[in-house]
């Protein structure tokens, strides 16, 4: 079915999208290419131990979507603290964490998306009118997997979402609603992730 991934024979998914399609989701990882940021080895092309050693920063992004995709690691929302030590601590504790495992996450976010783009400027040089078809391997696929879930946790945080049930209540928007093309994108993209996922599955 056009839309949503299907399997392949002997494993990968295969994805039918045509030219509107293709531009929507590489605009999509374009614009969280963009949000992510450069690394540290493009600042420093020249000296690999840099990179190896660069610290990151300690203290969360300030943008709402980079606080959702780079979380802080001892906050527990459903739990507040005891005590104003017992706050002082997780955020320590939370600030080293993220100081020496936030500029690896980025890389790999940002590698995600780089295969995402890279595929789909192959897929749009082959399209003809109809658009084409994505296929993809099992390797080909986890950078997909996680470039979309990436995409739908920047769109549900733009669009305000926080559960299940809120995600819900998109499908009842009126049309005229300004949200109401970034809702599609959401549930479109959400549709393309649970396909792939299932495709990919033993």
């Amino acid at each position: 079915m056009p839309g949503t991934f299907e399997p392949l024979p002997g494993g990968g998914a295969a994805v039918a999208l045509d030219e509107v399609e293709i531009s929507i989701i590489r605009s999509l990882t374009v614009q969280l290419l963009e949000l992510i940021g450069p690394g540290p080895a493009e600042d420093t092309p020249d000296d690999p131990l840099a990179e190896l050693f660069a610290e990151g920063p300690s203290e969360p992004p300030s943008d709402p979507v980079l606080k959702r995709l780079f979380p802080d690691a001892y906050t527990d929302p459903e739990h507040t603290p005891a005590s104003a030590a017992q706050a002082e601590e997780r955020r320590a504790h939370s600030a080293e964490f993220r100081r020496f495992t936030e500029n690896d996450l980025r890389a790999g976010k940002r590698d995600n998306a780089l295969a995402v783009i890279r595929s789909l400027d192959e897929l749009a040089a082959d399209a003809t009118g109809s658009g084409a078809v994505l296929k993809l391997s099992p390797e080909d696929a986890r950078p997909w997997l996680g470039s979309l879930n990436d995409l739908r946790l920047a769109i549900a945080t733009r669009l305000e979402i926080t559960d299940e049930d809120e995600s819900a209540l998109l499908y009842r928007l009126p049309d005229d609603d300004e949200r109401k093309p970034l809702v599609m994108a959401y549930l479109w993209l959400g549709g393309l992730q649970e396909t792939l996922v299932q495709t990919l599955m033993p």
